[in-house]
């Protein structure tokens, strides 16, 4: 893959490694039997989908969790085991991001929510003594930030206006195949990290 000048990185199952199923089964812990009905990495349901666009609070988030649960379930546990799907951000993957910022335009652009930023921002303060990833990319956006996900079609053409990027010449790179899909329906390239990649071992990044 050549002819790119931008790229954009997901973050989690990209840059930040994450087990979906860890965090569905400390829900299941919990008390939710069909946790994988209500969330899957490839469709989610209304109350993620606002939380993830910043349409409701973390707080009524976890009310709504605890609707599911049984009474007298901790908030603390919802939180608890909302987080545990994220794990852990390797040094190479950080060393590559570093490099890469010096040779094109590059972009975070993760759906996400705000009790996973802080709980990501906690990860990557005690692995790597980081605040945030600010200083790996010309500019990072949250979806719960922005008012926008993926794989809306808007969504990528927004960065690129904003940007004034050339969608033809701006690489996208997600773990998810909705969300490329969106990308190249905006006009952008798109690779689909799967099979276990990892962006520290695509040749064309390297």
């Amino acid at each position: 893959m050549k002819g790119f000048d931008a790229i954009i990185f997901d973050l989690g199952g990209v840059i930040l490694n994450i087990d979906y199923n860890l965090t569905k089964e400390a829900f299941e812990r919990l008390g939710i039997d069909d946790f994988d009905v209500i969330y899957s990495q490839a469709k989610q349901t209304d109350i993620f989908d606002k939380l993830e666009t910043g349409q409701i609070s973390s707080q009524h988030f976890i009310n709504k969790m605890l609707d599911f649960l049984p009474a007298g379930t901790s908030p603390n546990l919802v939180v608890k085991a909302w987080n545990a799907m994220l794990l852990d951000l390797p040094q190479e993957r950080l060393d590559l991001l570093a490099a890469l910022k010096e040779k094109y335009t590059t972009f975070l652009l993760s759906n996400t929510n705000e009790i996973h930023v802080d709980a990501f921002h906690a990860i990557i303060h005690q692995q790597h003594g980081l605040k945030n990833l600010e200083d790996y990319f010309d500019t990072t956006y949250y979806s719960n930030e922005l008012g926008k996900r993926k794989p809306d079609v808007d969504t990528f053409l927004h960065l690129c206006e904003v940007h004034q990027l050339n969608p033809a010449t701006t690489l996208f790179i997600d773990d998810s195949i909705q969300h490329v899909e969106g990308a190249k329906e905006a006009g952008l390239m798109g690779y689909h990290l799967t099979n276990g990649e990892t962006i520290e071992r695509l040749d064309f990044l390297r």
